[in-house]
């Protein structure tokens, strides 16, 4: 166990009278300097190899939260419950009376949260507890904080570490001071909560509180730091984007900056990987689900790829250089990467290779592991017998990530990804995004409005149909308005007029099961392209106006990309009629979702926009509103 740490009276704690009373009441309170020290507390101590996470309930039962082991490449957490193997996308609250559109404390449980705070902190009174210094964000542009939780949840708190920093207390400034502090009581989830994942923002005038009543990093250690930087950029009037970003670097050393957003299972980790491809190492584009017929892609060399961020992008002023195009830098330390699709020895050899044999101990959350193995990302825990838990993961540091690009970039191509169910004849749906479609700045406005969730989503707990993730995709995160946000997103675009603006489907086009490759493909094709615009017959006014242009010809590498992968009313399978039915529902869900941001307080030119859409407006009358 690492060594209690009693800290001087100048300690930073002691600038928030509750954080100081509830460390100092502790029965035992250890300082965390380093990720060594959570890696040893997340197995109880040093010399351990397995740790169990459980608490005794009033009612005198023992609950087991989590299993953990010690691996040769780090730590492995698995929950008991299946529930908790994703986020819940209800779990975010509001306990303050600031201006919010998410659902108040008071709103859903029918009492104020004042006495369920007192609760917490006499509870985390009681605990052996641990806690450390981290920076939400980047020096300068971010929020100081502190997270505390049970000695014996130390999984977590490498989580947390991992993913946003660890600040060694003996390099702490001489000003830090704590503007946010994170408070973790697991048990109330069955107490209090009916077993349910539930994260706590109270927004008090220069201290930021986040309760998190759950152990999946997930909704709090994730994306409830998310919600403290979005919630900082609201007030200051920027943006922490919901994005990855990638430097591409063609064969002919072009290089083209790529910013891919979308809701959570959108591609945003794969704009960061190679194509998978096939044992003979073509590169599979479709597999049709009704006539068994593969097309495969033969692509000797692909781009090379400088990772820059994984899903948190700060936007803040302090980067932007020029007028024309967005500047941004990774706001996280690690990256919280899905590998569902990685399941067999083989798929990600790099991927494989650094979470195999690591430079420093990673997190692996729902993979099958053993005390003292090795844990294999292709080797999910299994939610039942045959039936892989469909969001394992690993939390994976920048600095181990091979060609990461750690400066702020200038972003020359937005990118959206739409997780899309298959389209035919007998079963018309709205998978009728061809591989590559060029949106109009104002339309691409939209789609991050809308940002949908899409098809099949393995990172959170399942929604029925199509469903909406919001403003920039963050909104799961954000805890003030949307139309607030919804107008800084509009400045953003309008602000930066040398950015292109792309979709992108991932999982099904029509007929054709294609997972990813889709945004593989049009991404090796814009870097080859690289700044050179589209040419008038290059491109044509999409049936559904909501997908903007779609190629008429796409060639890559002298191959040509059949002409039904770009304009799916062409498939067999599909045809005109399935097509439109699939249209029809994309335009319902639009115009259902936009309606909430047609406020006052909503930007002029964004009211226009939304109206163009309820219009059924056409690409070209997108391009003339921005």
């Amino acid at each position: 166990m690492i060594d209690q740490i009693n800290e001087e009276k100048t300690s930073p704690i002691n600038a928030i009278q509750e954080l100081a009373d509830v460390l100092s009441s502790a029965p035992s309170s250890v300082l965390a300097s380093n990720i060594r020290d959570l890696v040893e507390l997340s197995v109880g101590g040093r010399g351990k190899n397995y740790h169990q996470v459980k608490y005794t309930l009033p009612d005198g039962k023992e609950h087991l939260e989590v299993e953990v082991a010690r691996t040769k490449n780090g730590i492995c957490a698995n929950y008991s419950e299946i529930y908790m193997r994703r986020r819940d996308p209800n779990c975010m609250v509001i306990a303050d009376d600031q201006p919010t559109d998410k659902p108040t404390f008071s709103e859903r449980f029918g009492h104020s949260f004042d006495q369920i705070r007192s609760e917490t902190f006499d509870w985390l009174k009681k605990q052996d507890l641990a806690y450390f210094y981290f920076q939400a964000g980047k020096k300068g542009m971010g929020l100081n904080t502190v997270a505390v939780i049970p000695a014996n949840a130390g999984f977590f708190g490498l989580g947390l570490a991992l993913l946003q920093g660890i600040i060694d207390p003996n390099d702490l400034p001489e000003d830090f001071a704590p503007e946010a502090v994170i408070y973790t009581a697991p048990p109330f989830r069955h107490t209090h909560f009916d077993g349910k994942q539930v994260v706590v923002h109270n927004r008090l005038p220069g201290k930021y509180e986040m309760f998190s009543y759950n152990l999946y990093p997930g909704p709090s250690a994730k994306k409830g730091v998310y919600g403290m930087l979005i919630g900082q950029g609201e007030k200051e009037g920027w943006v922490t984007a919901h994005c990855s970003t990638v430097r591409v670097i063609t064969p002919y050393d072009n290089i083209v900056n790529i910013m891919h957003e979308g809701a959570s299972g959108g591609g945003k980790s794969e704009m960061l990987q190679q194509p998978h491809r096939q044992p003979d190492g073509s590169l599979l584009l479709g597999d049709n689900i009704l006539t068994g017929e593969k097309r495969l892609l033969e692509l000797p060399r692909t781009c090379d790829l400088q990772p820059v961020t994984d899903d948190m992008a700060l936007c803040h002023p302090k980067l932007q250089k020029d007028t024309k195009k967005l500047w941004l830098e990774d706001a996280e330390e690690a990256w919280f990467v899905r590998v569902d699709h990685i399941d067999d020895y083989g798929k990600d050899p790099e991927l494989e290779k650094i979470t195999a044999k690591p430079k420093q101990p990673l997190l692996f959350l729902n993979i099958e592991a053993v005390p003292g193995g090795r844990a294999l990302i292709w080797d999910h825990k299994e939610d039942a017998p045959g039936i892989p838990c469909p969001n394992p993961r690993v939390i994976l540091p920048r600095e181990i990530v091979p060609g990461i690009y750690s400066d702020p970039i200038r972003v020359d191509i937005r990118s959206i990804g739409l997780r899309t169910p298959p389209c035919t004849q007998e079963k018309p749906n709205y998978g009728i995004v061809g591989i590559l479609h060029i949106l109009p700045p104002a339309l691409a406005w939209l789609w991050r409005l809308v940002a949908p969730r899409g098809h099949a989503n393995p990172s959170i707990i399942q929604t029925k149909g199509i469903s909406s993730e919001g403003v920039g995709s963050y909104w799961p995160f954000a805890t003030g308005k949307k139309v607030k946000q919804a107008n800084l997103l509009l400045d953003q675009v309008r602000n930066t007029p040398g950015v292109k603006y792309i979709l992108t489907p991932n999982q099904y086009i029509g007929a054709w099961k294609t997972s990813f490759m889709p945004q593989w493909i049009s991404r090796e094709y814009l870097a080859r392209k690289g700044s050179a615009n589209f040419y008038e017959d290059q491109l044509s006014e999409s049936r559904c106006p909501l997908l903007g242009y779609a190629l008429n010809t796409m060639k890559v590498e002298g191959i040509q990309i059949p002409k039904w992968f770009l304009k799916v009313e062409y498939q067999e399978e599909v045809g005109f009629d399935a097509y439109d039915i699939g249209a029809g529902m994309l335009n319902d869900f639009f115009v259902k979702t936009l309606e909430q941001f047609m406020e006052p307080s909503l930007d002029v030119t964004g009211k226009r926009i939304i109206e163009c859409c309820m219009d059924n407006g056409s690409a070209s009358d997108y391009n003339q509103l921005i």
